[in-house]
């Protein structure tokens, strides 16, 4: 009967253990999702939006088991998103740096696979201003 109720608990303790750190890049208001990857092995394997050009928010979540790992790492970043390739605005830096370049400063590698075409969220685009006289 033990046997069984160890099984169990170490199956659901597992997936919590196997986080991994997460990048989701959006566009500037924060509307539209251009890019998600995930670090497996020291590479991120980040899936992008490549037909859009402009300015975007990379976003960093750690879990609670990598509180502690890749010091310096900021939960958010702005970047350039142009014609594929992806900069960030890294602080103290005059100069945009690529985001391969970026993530090898934390020993990560990257993967980039093309994503189509941009998802819009419906619930987060900016309501139409009101007519003031109604």
């Amino acid at each position: 009967m033990k046997r069984p109720a160890l099984i169990f608990l170490f199956a659901m303790l597992l997936p919590a253990s196997a986080g991994a750190l997460q990048v989701i890049v959006w566009d500037r208001d924060l509307q539209t999702k251009l890019g998600y990857g995930e670090v497996s092995a020291s590479k991120l394997n980040l899936q992008l939006v490549t037909d859009y050009n402009g300015p975007v928010v990379v976003l960093f979540a750690r879990d609670s088991t990598e509180k502690n790992a890749y010091s310096g790492l900021a939960p958010r970043y702005d970047g350039l998103l142009k014609n594929g390739l992806l900069n960030i605005n890294v602080p103290d830096n005059t100069e945009n740096v690529t985001l391969s370049k970026f993530l090898g400063s934390f020993k990560l590698s990257l993967s980039v696979q093309s994503a189509g075409q941009n998802v819009t969220l419906p619930g987060l685009k900016t309501a139409p201003e009101k007519d003031p006289k109604k």
